[in-house]
């Protein structure tokens, strides 16, 4: 049924107004999934909705006034009785606008004519600058972008349960200090740009990589996070590391088609058809690069479009020039140090100047604790033992590479690997 659809296509925007009308996570996670249980009983009968969003949100607020006046009938709260005829009100006000509920027909103050889409208005909308970085962007991919916990949690190298109770203290912090759930005014952007470029990277890596599921790349994310990358273009047209971050994005997304086999197997870069690469990304991806690159010293997201870059001006794979992309690297570790970056600084080292130099950098990495449960660690080291014939050394950490990996195409090109180590001792 369209329900499965519905549900990953507006279940975000869906949260986000009914955090917005009621002020609590918590009470709006909960609601929204009795409206989407209301649908599976109901729908079936008598056929989806012309607006599905604006009926599951419209059952969700019908309900929400339901619990609250059971809670203040019980409890005699002041509180509760004006909390339920404001929300009478609201969904008075919605039907005298036509019987249309609309999650962004909130007070924009001026913002909503800076821009229209829905999404991305509710990700600044997400984006507090009261909480932490990470538990701004953490929320919104949680709350907005349909990520699942334990994708969070691979986003940021941290365990599912400790991403867990971070979710859950920035909700308690919403609520304790009465955060608004607003939309920001115009004037605000700028404090909270970072967060929503990172909001949107974050949202291409998981479609870029797949953290799990069977296949390689989830193409709706790649898709959805570069469209908003043009809106971001559009609305900040002087921010550098705006351009930039859409150049990556398209960079690497012209690989798509060769990334993956007919039997949904990864490729690796210097094995893919360079003719199965997207010229018309490339070429605005270079555009965007240069640009980003002019007038000022390179951010994170420049100097990771640099990178991409270079891969994508090289004709072949032994045209690469990786000593330039392990300057680059060495740039960004100095712009934006993280294990991550000496990760693939070493990979680049090593393609530059031989394996043995890429394992003395991934020596020095061993003890990190946020690279424990990050499969691409061991993944990288048995790739530099395989190129130095250390066959058993190799199938070693491959098989750790196995009791990481979650994605099954990932899975399966290390099972070939290890194979091939294994045939060989």
């Amino acid at each position: 049924m369209d329900i499965e659809r519905i549900f990953r296509e507006e279940s975000g925007r869906i949260l986000a107004t009914l955090i917005g009308l009621l002020g609590d996570f918590d009470l709006a996670e909960e609601l929204m999934q009795e409206a989407f249980t209301v649908a599976l009983e109901q729908w079936p009968a008598h056929g989806v909705p012309g607006n599905p969003r604006a009926w599951l949100i419209s059952t969700a607020h019908h309900k929400g006034i339901d619990l609250l006046r059971r809670r203040a009938n019980f409890e005699s709260k002041r509180d509760e009785l004006k909390k339920i005829a404001d929300l009478e009100q609201q969904l008075a006000d919605t039907h005298m606008r036509g019987h249309r509920m609309n999650p962004n027909e909130a007070d924009d103050q001026g913002f909503g004519e800076v821009f229209k889409d829905d999404r991305l208005r509710l990700i600044f909308t997400c984006c507090h600058p009261a909480l932490a970085l990470e538990a701004q962007v953490a929320l919104t991919l949680r709350t907005l972008c349909g990520l699942t916990t334990d994708e969070i949690a691979r986003g940021f190298l941290v365990a599912a349960p400790t991403m867990a109770q971070r979710l859950l203290r920035a909700k308690q912090k919403i609520r304790d200090a009465g955060i608004s759930y607003q939309v920001p005014a115009a004037q605000d952007l700028a404090e909270r740009i970072d967060a929503v470029l990172l909001v949107v990277y974050l949202v291409f890596n998981e479609g870029y990589s797949a953290s799990s599921g069977d296949a390689a790349i989830r193409q709706e994310l790649c898709c959805e996070a570069i469209r908003l990358g043009r809106i971001l273009c559009q609305l900040l047209p002087a921010q550098r590391e705006v351009r930039a971050l859409l150049a990556l994005m398209l960079l690497h997304d012209s690989r798509r088609a060769a990334r993956i086999g007919e039997n949904g197997e990864q490729i690796l870069l210097e094995e893919q058809s360079r003719d199965r690469w997207n010229q018309d990304q490339i070429r605005e991806g270079l555009a965007l690069v240069d640009s980003a690159l002019r007038n000022g010293p390179p951010g994170p997201y420049a100097l990771q479009a640099a990178i991409a870059a270079v891969h994508a001006r090289a004709q072949t794979a032994d045209e690469t020039d990786w000593r330039q992309i392990a300057g680059l690297y060495e740039l960004l570790l100095r712009v934006q140090p993280s294990p991550v970056v000496q990760l693939n600084h070493a990979a680049a080292v090593a393609m530059a100047e031989g394996p043995d130099a890429g394992l003395r950098l991934l020596d020095d990495l061993e003890s990190n604790s946020e690279l424990r449960t990050y499969y691409m660690f061991p993944a990288s080291r048995a790739d530099l033992l395989r190129r130095l014939e250390r066959w058993p050394a190799a199938a070693n950490y491959y098989r750790r590479a196995l009791d990481l990996a979650n994605n099954e195409s990932a899975r399966a090109f290390l099972t070939r690997r290890l194979c091939e180590m294994e045939s060989k001792i």
